[in-house]
């Protein structure tokens, strides 16, 4: 089915609406952040919704009108005081009365006659405005509404605020938004009857009218029945979209694995250290799911360093013993040549083939490797997002992990699935997330979580400091190089400007320079991958001592010597990132420590989160706290990767309603897996409202 017609009027072009020109239209485009060559539609404006509401039905008059407060006021218009010739800084001066009192309205430059004529001398006005007080009388400057007397309908008596940006008025917006209403056809109802009974909630329809044109200001309060039930639309049409793909990703067409446990076995003999309780279940479970008939998908959370690549590793060894392949698959390259680094020891000592496939290979490189692949001779594939370009052909892929997942959105996860027609997924990520994220993120994936730290790991020191202690750091770092140490120093992005980035990095490397000489390394985004490299080669080898770095070494980048971890701007830095980032050290011997220096003055929020950060190592509690303090879209890094952030749900509010749209959801594709019907119509709106409809053509047919 393609889109239902009953939306063709929300999809059309802001363009297309009376008012809206060429200049406007380009305005709103930006604003609402539509995709590359498309325009905003009208949809976008029903999907922004208000944050505040200004209640004008307060009409008792001048003399009850309070100062500060908004008022509307029938007034007769008595005279106008335009200012003198030349001064134009003094305002005009426009005196009314109403049986209770006079006020004056003033307008500043107001110059052109425009002000005569909406307040004509005579006649009567409805006013609105905030009332003010100058020299004992009581006046409004500016007035938001001036109406004729037989066209108060016109004007707004509760007026949704809205998010603006430059150039975009307020009643521009309401205007807007207004006609769109107009236009909103009723549609059908795709919400469970019994759901409806219980919260007594209104349609779609009548919940989007109230809340951009509210009648009282109760109407649009985010925990109104309206808001409420917009909130789980979205929340619906998330949960549904999600579990389609995941179904499509689980279809009942896996294999059930049969395992030897011959090559697991010799994997485990030659680990360094036995496995910690946490990763033996977590082996056990993935074994479990493998043997079932239906795919895998499962993720696996574990802080930094809890020793997930060994929990994959023992996945792939059991894939090999039933005869099929792995790919291990990571966001960055730096990160898949570590993850080659550590697994290839282990692999060749159990005869597994194990090969790096990057984008920087010699052509020769890479057909030998592709060769493999597709042969069958290599058992476990490491690298980027390339793994699953075309040209790489797996002889039977069985399995595929995916390491920190939220960089790889759902397309991605459907082109691999692609590549092994059966292949089981586990994803593992770092970022611990809370049960409300697994599902807004992963629909129903299943978790499995390693909470204790790998033994032999160290507790870090954290403190907090003011960057006015510059010259104490530095002292502190010279004798703490002298005895061998190394450390990492973090610059933040500047204004996530591109350009801004490569100059804090820069400039902190060239102080240390001062101090180091070349004992400092430097690493930032902008460099080639060749000098990102050899920069990395020489703090690994402890050539250098310092590495000076923007957060590109928040994500698995393992040096066990660097005992020091110095985050500069720390307030400027999520939580998740801090504890990341904090994650990198600790991992040798010795004991090591993490500084975070803050720039005066702190905001609460900052404080909390550098409290927090300093108080705890458990990820778990970090990653609750991140919730709470920033809401969820930044947990997961999303407002960069365009996970789903929500325009009608605000999960501080809403977030109780996720667990009763996610069971809804699971219902109805239970009852109706193909979405056929009236009902399955109805959803499927929901789905194209929503912008969801990418997940429509994977629904299979009944």
């Amino acid at each position: 089915m393609s889109r239902p017609p009953a939306l063709d009027p929300l999809f059309r072009s802001l363009h297309s609406i009376k008012g809206v020109g060429p200049q406007l239209s380009a305005l709103l485009t930006r604003f609402f952040g539509a995709p590359e060559g498309q325009e905003a539609i009208a949809l976008d404006l029903l999907m922004h919704m208000p944050t505040g509401i200004l209640d004008r039905r307060r009409m008792d008059g001048i003399a009850n009108a309070v100062h500060n407060n908004i008022a509307t006021l029938k007034l007769h218009i008595d005279r106008h005081q335009p200012p003198p010739r030349g001064r134009e800084h003094i305002p005009h001066r426009v005196f009314a009365h109403d049986e209770t009192g006079e006020i004056q309205l003033v307008y500043f430059r107001a110059q052109g006659g425009w002000v005569e004529k909406l307040l004509p001398v005579g006649e009567t006005r409805y006013v609105s405005g905030t009332i003010g007080f100058f020299q004992g009388e009581k006046q409004i400057t500016h007035p938001d509404y001036v109406v004729e007397a037989d066209k108060f309908e016109d004007m707004p008596l509760v007026e949704p605020v809205y998010p603006l940006t430059h150039g975009l008025s307020s009643r521009a917006l309401i205007k807007l938004t207004r006609q769109v209403l107009e236009t909103l056809p009723e549609l059908p109802e795709w919400m469970p009857a019994e759901r409806i009974a219980e919260f007594g909630w209104p349609s779609f329809y009548a919940a989007m009218r109230a809340s951009h044109a509210p009648e009282t200001p109760d109407d649009a309060q985010l925990w109104s029945k309206n808001r409420m039930r917009l909130a789980y639309d979205e929340y619906l049409a998330g949960q549904l979209a999600l579990l389609i793909v995941r179904s499509q990703l689980i279809a009942p067409r896996g294999i059930a694995r049969t395992f030897t446990g011959a090559i697991s076995a010799k994997v485990e003999a030659a680990l360094p250290y036995t496995l910690t309780e946490g990763q033996r279940l977590a082996v056990e479970d993935i074994r479990q799911d493998l043997a079932a008939p239906e795919r895998m998908s499962r993720l696996l959370q574990g802080d930094v360093g809890a020793g997930k690549t060994v929990v994959a590793l023992m996945a792939m060894a059991a894939m090999a013993e039933s005869g099929a392949q792995s790919a291990l698959m990571t966001p960055t390259e730096i990160l898949a040549s570590q993850h080659f680094k550590t697994l290839k020891p282990l692999c060749d000592q159990v005869g597994l083939g194990i090969v790096l496939l990057t984008g920087k290979m010699t052509a020769a490189e890479r057909r030998a490797v592709l060769s493999g692949i597709a042969d069958g001779s290599t058992t476990i594939v490491v690298g980027t997002h390339a793994l699953f370009q075309s040209g790489v052909e797996f002889h039977n892929l069985g399995l595929t992990v995916v390491d920190e997942q939220h960089r790889f959105g759902v397309h991605q996860r459907l082109a691999l699935s692609e590549k092994g027609v059966h292949a089981d997924l586990l994803v593992m990520t770092a970022t611990p997330i809370p049960r409300t994220l697994v599902l807004t993120h992963f629909g129903d994936m299943a978790v499995s979580i390693l909470r204790e730290k790998p033994r032999g790991r160290q507790p870090i020191d954290t403190a907090v400091l003011s960057i006015g202690e510059y010259a104490r750091v530095i002292q502190r770092l010279e004798s703490r190089i002298a005895e061998g140490a190394q450390a990492f120093w973090v610059c933040p992005l500047v204004e996530e400007s591109e350009h801004l980035e490569v100059v804090a990095a820069e400039d902190r490397f060239a102080e240390l320079k001062k101090v180091f000489g070349d004992q400092v390394v430097l690493i930032h985004g902008r460099m080639s991958a060749a000098a990102k490299a050899e920069a990395m080669d020489r703090f690994q080898r402890n050539e250098a001592k310092v590495l000076v770095a923007t957060t590109v070494i928040e994500v698995g980048v393992d040096v066990p010597n660097a005992t020091i971890m110095i985050i500069e701007h720390a307030e400027r830095f999520g939580l998740a990132q801090l504890h990341q980032l904090r994650g990198r050290v600790g991992r040798g011997s010795q004991r090591s420590a993490c500084l975070l220096l803050y720039k005066e003055p702190l905001s609460e929020t900052a404080k909390a989160r550098l409290e927090t950060i300093k108080g705890t190592e458990d990820g778990f509690v970090i990653a609750e706290k991140d919730l709470e303090l920033r809401g969820q879209g930044d947990v997961l890094g999303t407002r960069q990767s365009g996970m789903p952030g929500y325009h009608l749900a605000v999960p501080d509010v809403h977030r109780h309603l996720l667990e009763w749209a996610h069971e809804d959801a699971k219902n109805a594709l239970t009852r109706n897996p193909g979405l056929a019907g009236r009902d399955g119509d109805a959803l499927r709106t929901l789905l194209y409202l929503f912008r969801k409809d990418l997940a429509i053509p994977l629904l299979r047919a009944g």
